[in-house]
């Protein structure tokens, strides 16, 4: 169950993936892999995907491929902006406290 709160790390990534482009499992593991040097296992990422859907977050739209794109819903997109909100705060006040600003 996603809690409405924090998200994990593969989820938000997930999310922030998304936010690009529609794009099936092996291709949101693909960008993240790219983007952030950092590997999901199969387990890891369709896990926080099936978590995601159940949210409300994202949802598999219609494809004549076999593989399954997901997309951002509305509720996903509002839901990330909130979490960017939250990490840009924690980052200033960080950045204020070690005086990088």
């Amino acid at each position: 169950m996603v809690k409405k709160g924090k998200f994990s790390e593969p989820s938000l990534l997930i999310l922030i993936s998304l936010a690009e482009t529609n794009r099936h499992g092996y291709a949101i593991m693909e960008d993240i892999q790219q983007t952030y040097a950092i590997q999901l296992g199969p387990g890891t990422l369709y896990g926080a995907i099936s978590r995601l859907e159940k949210a409300g977050y994202i949802r598999v739209i219609e494809s004549e491929e076999r593989k399954k794109p997901y997309t951002l819903t509305k509720a996903g997109s509002e839901h990330l902006t909130q979490q960017i909100e939250e990490l840009q705060k924690i980052t200033t006040l960080g950045s204020k406290r070690l005086g990088l600003l």
